[in-house]
C-alpha cells in the first residue's frame, strides 16, 4: 500500500491537469453507460426489450452486455439460432433507442476449453461450468466467434471486448497458467479477425481489474502493443486514483490507447450488510451521490472514453443496481440519468473544519469518492505538515494535526488528489 500511495503521489500534476480539458474531452462525445445482464441460457428477446427500455428512461448513451461465447456457439462452431434471437433483438433495440453496445465476449464453450480433463469432465455449457473459466485451447476458435459478431452487427457495436478479467486473482474467469502469455496470444488473434470484417469496430483489451500496472506490463511484455484500439479497466476501489495509476502505466510504456472504464460502482447494501462482493456497502444515499460525482469528475479525463455503471438492475446477491430486484427506481437511477444528461455538471466540493482538541487541531469533514485525500498544514506561510489519507466509506475524513504545531497561527487546506489543489477547501485557526 505504501509503494501504491508513493507512486500515485509522484502523478499529482498529471491529475491537475484533467479539469483544464474537460470542454475538448465534452465534444469529443464521452460515453456513459451501464451493465445489463446479457445472454446466457435463459435470455429472451422480451428481456432484451425490458432493459433497453429501462437504460433509455436511464438516458445512458452505452451499455455493457455479456454475448457468452458458450451459449453462442454451446455444441460446436457456428452460431445458435436461440442465442442469436436474443443479441439480434437486443442490437436492434439498441439501435432503435439510439445506444451502443460493447459486447464482452467470454466464457468458453466445452468443446473449446483448454482445462485439464478432470475439470471438463461432465461439462456442459455455460459459464457456471469449471471449464468455461479456462481460455480456449485454439485461439482460432474463439477469434472466429468475434468475427461472426463483427459481420453481423458491425457499427452498431460501439466495442468487442475481448474477455473479461484476465487477472482476476478468483479465477472465475480466466483460470489456469501463465495467465498473461495466453491472454495476449488470444487478443493477437482476435484482434486482426475483427478488423478484417469491420474496420470500424472498437476492440477493447485488458478488460484489468489490477490498477498496480503489473499484469499490464507483463501484457506489454508479452506483445499486445498494436493489437486493440482501446485499454478495458474495471476499478471499484478508489476509481479515479486506479483510472490515473493504469494510466501511469500506459504512458511509461508509450501507450496513448484510451481507456474504458466499463466496470465501477457502489453496492446499496448498508446497514443490512457491511460488505458485498469485496465492496464496502453504502446507503442508497451515498450510492447515488457516489455515481454522480464520480461520472462528472471522470468525464473531465480527457484519456476516458466511456464509463460503465454496474449495473442496471439488482439481484438477489448485489445491491449495485439503479433499479431494485422489483424494478423500482432507486436514488442511484435519478442521479445517473442527470449525469449522463450533464457529465460536465457540479460535483461535491471538499469540505474542512477544524476544531481543537486538548493540545492538538483536528481536520474533519467530506470530499467526493474515488480518490486519495491530501492535507497540508502551513504555519508562518510554511508547509509544516502533510498526510495523505482515504475516507471512510461514507466520504468522511477526521485527520490529527501533530501537537507540536499548536492550536493557533495554522492554516489548513484539504483537496482531492484527481481535482488536485485548485479546488482545496482551505481554512485558518
Amino acid at each position: 500500500m505504501h509503494r501504491a500511495i508513493r507512486r500515485l503521489a509522484a502523478v499529482l500534476a498529471m491529475a491537475a491537469t484533467v479539469l483544464p480539458a474537460a470542454a475538448a474531452h465534452a465534444s469529443s462525445g464521452f460515453l456513459g453507460g451501464v451493465n445489463i445482464p446479457g445472454l446466457n441460457s435463459a435470455s429472451t428477446p422480451a428481456q432484451a426489450d425490458r432493459e433497453i427500455a429501462d437504460a433509455r428512461q436511464l438516458h445512458a448513451r452505452l451499455v455493457r452486455a455479456d454475448f457468452s461465447w458458450s451459449a453462442l456457439e454451446p455444441s460446436g462452431p457456428g452460431l445458435d439460432p436461440r442465442a442469436l434471437a436474443f443479441t439480434d433483438r437486443l442490437v436492434a433495440d439498441a439501435e432503435a433507442a439510439h445506444i451502443k453496445i460493447v459486447a464482452t465476449v467470454a466464457s468458453t464453450p466445452c468443446w473449446a476449453s483448454s482445462a485439464p480433463a478432470a475439470v471438463r469432465a461432465g461439462c456442459s455449457s455455460g459459464h457456471s461450468d469449471g471449464a468455461g473459466s479456462w481460455p480456449p485451447s485454439n485461439d482460432a476458435a474463439y477469434a472466429a466467434v468475434l468475427t461472426a459478431l463483427a459481420q453481423r452487427y458491425g457499427s452498431r457495436l460501439a466495442a468487442i471486448e475481448v474477455w473479461n478479467e484476465p487477472d482476476q486473482s478468483n479465477e472465475q474467469y480466466f483460470a489456469g497458467p501463465e495467465k498473461a502469455v495466453k491472454y495476449a496470444r488470444l487478443l493477437r488473434a482476435a484482434y486482426p479477425a475483427v478488423k478484417s470484417v469491420a474496420p470500424g469496430i472498437t476492440v477493447l483489451g485488458g478488460s484489468l481489474v489490477g490498477s498496480n500496472g503489473n499484469f499490464l506490463k507483463a501484457l506489454y511484455a508479452a506483445g499486445i502493443k498494436g493489437f486493440y484500439d482501446g485499454l478495458s479497466v474495471h476499478y471499484y476501489n478508489l476509481t479515479l486514483g486506479s483510472l490515473r495509476s493504469i494510466r501511469e502505466t500506459q504512458t511509461a510504456n508509450g501507450d496513448a490507447k484510451p481507456l474504458w472504464l466499463d466496470e465501477f460502482g457502489w453496492t446499496s447494501c448498508w446497514p443490512g450488510r457491511k460488505t458485498e462482493q469485496e465492496q464496502a456497502c453504502v446507503t442508497s444515499k451515498t450510492q447515488a451521490l457516489n455515481l454522480r460525482n464520480a461520472l462528472r469528475e471522470m468525464s473531465r479525463a480527457p484519456y476516458l472514453a466511456a464509463a460503465t455503471v454496474y449495473k442496471l438492475q439488482d439481484s438477489r446477491a448485489e445491491s449495485f443496481g439503479a433499479l431494485n430486484g422489483s424494478g423500482r427506481h432507486k436514488r442511484s437511477f435519478n442521479a445517473l440519468s442527470e449525469a449522463f444528461d450533464n457529465p460536465l455538471g457540479p460535483f461535491s466540493a471538499v469540505t474542512l473544519r477544524l476544531r481543537r482538541r486538548g493540545s492538538q487541531i483536528i481536520a474533519s469533514g467530506s470530499g467526493p469518492v474515488g480518490d486519495f485525500m491530501q492535507l497540508e498544514a502551513f504555519q508562518r506561510g510554511k508547509l509544516r505538515f502533510r498526510a495523505l489519507f482515504i475516507q471512510n466509506r461514507f466520504n468522511e475524513y477526521s485527520v490529527a494535526i501533530p501537537p507540536v504545531l499548536g492550536t493557533s497561527g495554522l492554516r489548513v487546506r484539504v483537496y482531492q488528489y484527481w481535482t488536485g489543489p485548485s479546488r482545496a477547501a482551505t481554512k485558518s485557526v
